[in-house]
């Protein structure tokens, strides 16, 4: 998806803000009165003037220092509570955006993950939300008050001298002018910045969990090469959008200096010719300082906007992404499921002109124990994916039990269907949360009984608080055999009559791997099972053998009629014997 126009984006965050209007209205007339006060206290100042030149100075003077000292007591009372408003409404506003794109990544098909990288999307989760609230704070703080402040004074200041503000107003937009100019060019810098930090992060992130293999391989010297270059174009489309950025300021206020002489110039000569006291010049002057100052805030704040606004580009182009569509209606219950699966001329390509799987067809009776082997790329896990429903077939269809996978409910579909992956994820929780996890109100005996049906019981008791243990680190202080066994652990809590086990026993010792073939065994006695390996000793008694190469089931059977057949399976059990 292209990369909207900031109008756009400002758009979308606007009718983000709706739901908070009451809070949003009440901030607005706290700025209003904050404005016009500030505006108010010129008039004042420029009475105080007339009073002291004039021939009763004391009389007239006090009760003007008391309407001032009230009027300043009142403004900082509400420019104290007018922040605390603007930041309680960004944040609750920032809150929500990015609990909307945690929960719209959820929602969106892997199709769209796997075409981005972690680093960019935790990129646009954390630090452009964080940019996007600065540049929203700005907005509040100062171009809003700003923008009010440059209407009161303009009333103000016609009412004082109508020529002088003409040439006031005429003449101060040329400011606005040369900030527009400028923040129009550092809005794509911004851009630029904002893609090139996700990609900082991603490589940054990469760099830190394959720091073993960075040093296995000697490559330390390459990945500092690559991450320089990385580094340095993200300097140098900062540096570019700081530098016109940076430049708006001091360009806006040599225009504004200049303005300002120019109006002590025609100020005086008014004096002069009888026409204007010394208390409106000091008033009007007054108000010219606050009709400029805005002026500064506000190109300021447009430089610092473009940032933001690239930044909740990325972020509403996540959440305007098309979610997955629910096509099941029926839920799949344990009671319905009977575990047959069957595969009707299924074809599937992650790019759609590249044919993955083609034309599979293959029935699995109902409670067999069926492996699929074959050699890397060869489609294994990806026909676990779209059993799964992680993916669409683009042709054919799947079948549970007679009944299209697409007629049932993903969620009902995905509960029914038990799954252990070779990369094991565990979350910052205890171990017995993390044996739980997507069972969570599973009573402390079901975990335990869980634990100890996948061989996990024994080194957990070893742990500081056994199953209390609290794995802030997300399992990193645990072994790799561990993580898988509390992996496997969670299968064990509520078994399913579908199983699919991808190389779930990779990381295990091979002691406690026959220990886990043996609960294994007993687990998939009586239930449909998928089984994807690479060591073949391991899948010898399966029902049923898929072997897949390129994409295709090449041969099926059992081990004795696939070794008859001295085909593809006859070799791979043949090399592996010998490298044995």
């Amino acid at each position: 998806m292209k990369a909207r126009n900031s109008r756009q984006v400002i758009a979308e965050i606007g009718s983000d803000f709706l739901p908070q209007k009451s809070l949003l209205l009440f901030a607005l007339l706290g700025t209003i009165v904050q404005v016009a006060l500030t505006a108010y206290l010129p008039l004042l100042i420029g009475d105080a003037v007339n009073a002291v030149v004039s021939s009763h100075p004391w009389q007239s003077l006090f009760p003007i220092l008391l309407r001032m000292a009230w009027v300043i007591l009142i403004n900082t009372l509400i420019q104290w509570l007018n922040p605390l408003l603007y930041n309680r409404l960004v944040y609750r506003y920032t809150a929500r955006l990015r609990q909307r794109t945690i929960a719209k990544l959820h929602q969106l098909p892997l199709a769209y993950l796997d075409r981005h990288s972690v680093g960019d999307l935790v990129a646009r989760v954390t630090a452009d939300t964080e940019q996007l609230s600065n540049g929203l704070l700005m907005v509040f703080n100062q171009f809003l008050v700003g923008v009010l402040t440059l209407l009161f004074t303009v009333i103000a200041m016609a009412k004082l001298d109508l020529v002088m503000m003409l040439v006031t107003v005429c003449l101060t937009p040329l400011s606005i002018i040369l900030a527009r100019f400028i923040a129009n060019k550092s809005y794509h810098l911004y851009q630029e910045q904002t893609k090139s930090r996700g990609q900082q992060t991603q490589m940054v992130e990469e760099l830190i969990q394959q720091e073993e293999v960075v040093q296995a391989f000697n490559a330390q010297e390459q990945m500092i090469q690559a991450f320089n270059e990385v580094n340095g174009r993200y300097a140098d489309y900062s540096q570019d959008a700081i530098f016109y950025s940076s430049t708006v300021n001091p360009a806006t206020r040599l225009i504004n200096a200049l303005i300002y002489a120019l109006l002590v110039g025609i100020g005086a000569m008014r004096i002069m010719s009888g026409n204007f006291s010394v208390g409106a010049l000091t008033a009007f002057l007054n108000y010219v300082t606050q009709y400029t100052k805005p002026f500064n805030d506000i190109s300021a704040v447009f430089a610092e906007l473009q940032s933001a606004l690239a930044c909740g580009d990325r972020l509403y182009m996540v959440l305007a992404q098309e979610s997955l569509t629910e096509t099941g209606q029926e839920t799949l219950t344990i009671a319905q499921n009977q575990g047959a699966v069957t595969f009707e001329h299924v074809s599937f390509g992650y790019v759609p002109e590249q044919t993955l799987l083609e034309d599979i067809s293959i029935a699995i009776p109902a409670g067999s124990k069926v492996a699929i082997v074959g050699p890397t790329g060869a489609g294994k896990s990806t026909l676990i994916n779209l059993l799964m429903r992680f993916y669409e077939v683009n042709q054919g269809q799947i079948l549970i039990d007679g009944v299209p996978v697409t007629d049932y409910t993903r969620e009902s579909l995905r509960s029914q269907i038990g799954m252990v992956l070779q990369e094991t994820w565990l979350e910052t929780a205890t171990v017995a949360d993390n044996i739980a996890y997507g069972h969570p109100t599973a009573s402390r005996a079901e975990v335990i009984a869980a634990a100890k049906a996948a061989k996990a019981d024994f080194f957990i008791r070893q742990l500081p608080q056994g199953y209390d243990t609290f794995l802030a680190d997300a399992g990193a202080s645990l072994s790799q055999g561990q993580r898988q066994l509390l992996a496997i652990a969670r299968l064990f809590v509520k078994v399913p009559e579908i199983l699919i086990l991808d190389e779930a026993t990779s990381s295990i010792d091979t002691r406690t791997e026959v220990l886990i073939q043996e609960a294994f065994e007993k687990l998939m006695a009586g239930r449909t099972s998928f089984i994807i390996a690479h060591r073949l000793s391991t899948i010898q008694n399966a029902d049923i053998i898929l072997v897949m190469v390129a994409g295709n089931i090449v041969e099926h059977g059992n081990h004795s009629q696939l070794m008859a057949q001295k085909g593809v399976y006859f070799d791979m059990q043949t090399a592996q014997e010998q490298l044995s």
